[in-house]
């Protein structure tokens, strides 16, 4: 790959690192995996980048996003027994987030897992279309393009994957 072409792949492809690492540690369930899969997802964007012909922006973020779930179904189907362990979060432990009222933290942690462990119950297809859209504010026709299905059914499974994420959330409540 020449010099200018590399170039090329950097400033259009590295902007959108963090929307590539949202979406694969949605569909991983885990920060090392996600990792793994937005590596393995920009070596397969830049092997393949001599044919990409958009510019910066949406289409350069739909054209990643697609390889990057690409990239995590195939990567979950490779590694599916270990998908079942449970990752330590340091964060939680941390020395730093010590100074912050133990009940703001605790009441803060329990939201996000709530909304977490909402997201990882919904089916995948409802999972991908909710990151892409609240998480990653994709337009229906992005994320028309990254997962491959018409406009309709996008905005269909959105509307399927908001509804069981509000009664998931309600009956989490109400079991409080």
């Amino acid at each position: 790959m020449e010099s200018n072409e590399l170039e090329r792949f950097e400033a259009i492809m590295l902007p959108h690192m963090d929307a590539a690492y949202t979406l694969a540690h949605y569909l991983t369930r885990n920060d090392h995996d996600a990792e793994d899969v937005v590596q393995e997802a920009y070596l397969r964007a830049l092997k393949y980048f001599d044919g990409f012909r958009g510019a910066a922006g949406g289409e350069s973020r739909s054209w990643l996003l697609a390889i990057v779930r690409n990239t995590a179904h195939t990567w979950r189907h490779q590694h599916r027994a270990d998908t079942l362990a449970t990752e330590f979060d340091e964060e939680l432990h941390s020395e730093t987030v010590a100074h912050v009222h133990p009940e703001t933290t605790l009441l803060r942690e329990a939201a996000r897992a709530s909304l977490r462990h909402a997201i990882d119950g919904l089916p995948r297809e409802f999972r991908e279309v909710i990151v892409l859209r609240e998480l990653e504010g994709l337009s229906y026709k992005e994320i028309s393009d990254v997962v491959g299905v018409p406009v309709g059914t996008v905005m269909s499974r959105l509307s399927r994957a908001r509804r069981r994420l509000q009664e998931a959330l309600r009956s989490e409540q109400q079991e409080r």
